[in-house]
């Protein structure tokens, strides 16, 4: 056995890093002497302690090192692990090298001219409508991986653009979204859900231009909204009246999304 002062020089961790391993559950001493408290190691932590080095210096996270002990066994848990590791680390590396390629093509004049978009607003009265719709919650982009799934559903019914109902007063990293597609029928599905969106009273805006600068367009419809005393009310609507195709997603500057505050009467 050996004491923290002993194990440190043996393991090359420091006695700060030993207690700090030992608080967080990952490297507790084989014994500890109830009277003075001291900590003593044996061969089977000078093990584990080599194993948390090692994961140190390949920039294993202590969350990642907590998940490696608990998983490993032997060399061939391990080297199954480092390959994932290095899998992990190649997926990173393609993601920061597609950042640079956004950087690289952002044009801030280009940005500079959609954000001086003017904003026609209006208050309309949306009558109800027949939809087909999923609700789920997901990160934004993964809406295009649900739109297939309602055309499928109502094939040539189709009576109208794609619309989003945003669940959320904010942005959130997994928002709460309801895609609907208007349709001429009930439509027997299993995947979707088949409704009536209510009537509505709304604050409204069209944006002309890419997804990516919709928040133009919010902006807006806020400052309006706020400059004249209107309580909205979830869910926003955005509706995609012209958009990406199924296939090819074509010239976003001419998307064209209809937003949708409804807001509260009395």
């Amino acid at each position: 056995m050996y004491q923290i002062s002993q194990f440190s020089k043996i393991s090359g961790l420091t006695v700060k890093a030993l207690r700090y391993y030992d608080e967080q559950g990952m490297l507790r001493p084989s014994y500890r002497d109830d009277d003075t408290l001291y900590r003593y190691y044996d061969e089977t932590d000078l093990k584990k302690a080599q194993l948390i080095r090692l994961l140190r210096s390949l920039d294993f996270s202590i969350s990642e090192i907590k998940e490696v002990l608990e998983m490993v066994n032997n060399e061939a848990d391990l080297t199954y692990i480092l390959q994932e590791k290095i899998a992990n680390i190649n997926k990173n590396i393609l993601r920061e090298k597609e950042l640079i390629q956004k950087i690289n093509g952002l044009s801030i004049p280009c940005v500079t001219k959609t954000e001086s978009q003017t904003y026609q607003i209006t208050l309309e009265e949306i009558p109800a409508s027949l939809v087909a719709s999923i609700r789920f919650t997901g990160k934004y982009s993964e809406i295009g991986e649900h739109i297939p799934l309602l055309y499928k559903a109502v094939q040539e019914h189709v009576n109208g653009a794609v619309i989003n109902c945003y669940y959320d007063e904010e942005c959130m990293e997994q928002a709460d979204m309801e895609l609907c597609l208007p349709t001429k029928k009930q439509v027997p599905a299993n995947t979707v859900n088949c409704r009536y969106l209510p009537a509505i009273k709304a604050v409204c805006t069209t944006h002309h231009g890419s997804h990516e600068m919709l928040h133009s367009a919010y902006k807006a419809l806020f400052n309006y909204v706020n400059e004249h005393g209107i309580a909205v009310i979830t869910p926003f609507r955005e509706i995609y009246v012209k958009g990406p195709g199924m296939i090819f997603k074509g010239n976003p500057k001419n998307y064209v999304t209809k937003i949708l505050f409804p807001y509260k009467t009395l």
